[in-house]
């Protein structure tokens, strides 16, 4: 826990860092997007069938005008409970008999239909193309549409415990480069899929890659960070997460072809990847994981880039081994992924921190990822719930340092909860208060997720840190999976799903009271720190 003081001598917080952090928001501005891509992409637009006698090219080029479409559309598609076209039925014949009909005809229901089997006609007003109209993802193949979400995360599910214990074999930066150009490579051949099935495999391979490139980010602010400034890094990442959620809506209202939306967000990834060349690994990494030497190496860059004069002199080999004895002693044994549940403590440490981790994004992810909820300006909405997570991630920092990591926590959980639920009492006519409750449960779900992300990373050992988070990621990403499948109770009543949120918003609130407090306190670096945390913190009390 004392390679702080070696960052001291490095520099503490100077030029080298403020570079590395500018590095990582920017990936992380242009990554995180992606997870939101489907809310565009695969937007599903008004539909109906297509009719012969309606929109063939014969009738277009004839020019029969507006009132003569209308009263073809009449004869030809039943309407619906609300009267308006049915979206996936059409009369089996042309009913000439309405257009004698001056009102709704009461026995509509026993004309006979048939389903779009010459398939649909899309409104194109707001999406040009989508993966929905692509394949026809409506009607009968609506439920393939979720194969695309689903496939995205279970990538996200699964990369996030292989490259998690990969990159604390092999180090953050090589598995950060590999996973940024296999990222890269798919989501831009996801753009040229030629079908559904091969587009689903190249998501779930961009899935497999974006979890770890999020959470190397995050890994390698921490571990060059001094810890009274690790707070101010986690808010400064998560506040480019939310600008990039307003590119996203900007960019998708500009671009409305799902393949040029797609290209546009992934080809800058490129450059990205060949400026992670420059990148610095962590010396924190090196060090615990028995590489001293390259370690010091690092470290006497970062002094370089401070401005530190004599760095050679301060930071040499017998200074790092007896700052660092007991860590590198330590680091002789790797300890395998079963560590993590062997000792007690750890153990309470990880579990609690996956249901925490877990209960706060269903809720963050529900909101986010039901945008229609809120009404059908979906880009008016992704902007704004990125607008409010900037405001809302400097609360939390100032929280985060006056009142501590539990504290904070448990009062934004609190207040998410409260809110989703006062969403649920509102009727829908009022629009704008629900648009203001949602907007404001999504600000403190998102402090809620920074708090979150901070604390854990300060709980977690450095000599595991990596395969722990993609542990919890996991908890997280099955949290975020869980989101869109809740909806399905609104067949049992339409406030079930909110209530269920925020239940498991206030629970978390619970169980982070359990969790010791980090506030300018050391990172662990080994197993045996995590408990000889616990054990001082139990003879305290």
């Amino acid at each position: 826990m004392a390679f702080h003081q070696l960052l001291e001598q490095a520099g503490g917080m100077g030029r080298f860092q403020s570079l590395q952090i500018a590095f990582h928001c920017i990936s992380i501005l242009m990554v995180y997007p992606h997870i939101l891509l489907e809310n565009f992409t695969a937007a599903v637009p008004d539909h109906r069938c297509w009719v012969h006698n309606l929109d063939n090219d014969t009738v277009s080029a004839n020019g029969t005008g507006i009132h003569r479409q209308d009263i073809l559309l009449r004869i030809s598609i039943p309407l619906d409970s609300n009267l308006r076209p049915e979206k996936c039925r059409r009369f089996l014949h042309t009913q000439w008999q309405l257009l004698h009909l001056n009102g709704t005809f009461s026995n509509m229901s026993e004309l006979d239909t048939e389903p779009c089997v010459d398939g649909w006609v899309y409104d194109r007003s707001s999406f040009s193309s989508t993966i929905v109209t692509k394949w026809d993802l409506v009607c009968e193949s609506q439920s393939l549409k979720s194969m695309v979400q689903f496939s995205f995360m279970a990538g996200m599910l699964l990369g996030g415990i292989i490259y998690g214990h990969l990159s604390d074999r092999f180090g953050r930066r090589l598995i950060f480069k590999w996973c940024l150009l296999q990222f890269t490579i798919a989501d831009i051949c996801a753009s040229f899929s030629p079908t559904l099935l091969v587009y689903c495999l190249l998501r779930f391979w961009a899935g497999l890659c974006i979890s770890s490139i999020l959470t190397n980010n995050v890994l390698l602010i921490i571990e060059w960070t001094m810890p009274r400034f690790q707070a101010l890094g986690m808010t400064v990442t998560i506040c480019f997460a939310s600008v990039g959620q307003m590119l996203l809506g900007g960019l998708a209202f500009v671009i409305r072809d799902w393949h040029l939306l797609q290209l546009v967000l992934t080809a800058p990834l490129f450059v990205l990847f060949l400026a992670s060349r420059w990148l610095a690994e962590s010396a924190r990494w090196l060090i615990i994981t028995n590489k001293p030497e390259k370690g010091l190496k690092e470290l006497r860059k970062a002094a370089h880039k401070n401005g530190i004069k004599n760095a050679g002199d301060s930071l040499t080999m017998e200074v790092l081994r007896s700052t660092m004895q007991e860590e590198l002693e330590a680091a002789k044994i790797q300890p395998p992924v079963c560590d993590l549940f062997r000792t007690p403590n750890m153990r309470r440490r990880l579990c609690l921190l996956s249901f925490v981790r877990f209960a706060i994004l269903v809720p963050f992810y529900g909101l986010i990822l039901h945008l229609q909820y809120l009404g059908s300006n979906i880009f008016l909405f992704q902007a704004l719930f990125g607008i409010v997570t900037l405001p809302a991630n400097y609360v939390a920092l100032l929280t985060l340092n006056h009142l501590g990591r539990r504290v904070t926590q448990m009062l934004f959980m609190f207040l998410l909860g409260i809110f989703i639920l006062a969403i649920t009492s509102v009727p829908p006519e009022m629009q704008t208060l629900r648009v203001a409750l949602s907007t404001l449960g999504v600000g403190f779900s998102s402090a809620s997720v920074m708090c979150s992300c901070t604390h854990g990373n300060e709980l977690i050992p450095t000599v595991i840190r990596a395969t722990a988070t993609g542990i919890i990621t996991i908890a997280g990403n099955i949290g975020a999976a869980l989101a869109p499948l809740l909806m399905i109770l609104t067949v049992y009543s339409p406030h079930l799903p909110w209530i269920t949120y925020a239940v498991f918003s206030i629970l978390a609130c619970l169980l982070v009271f359990f969790l010791p407090e980090t506030r300018n306190q050391p990172l662990p670096d080994s197993i045996q720190d995590v408990e000889k945390d616990d054990l001082r913190l139990i003879q305290a009390s």
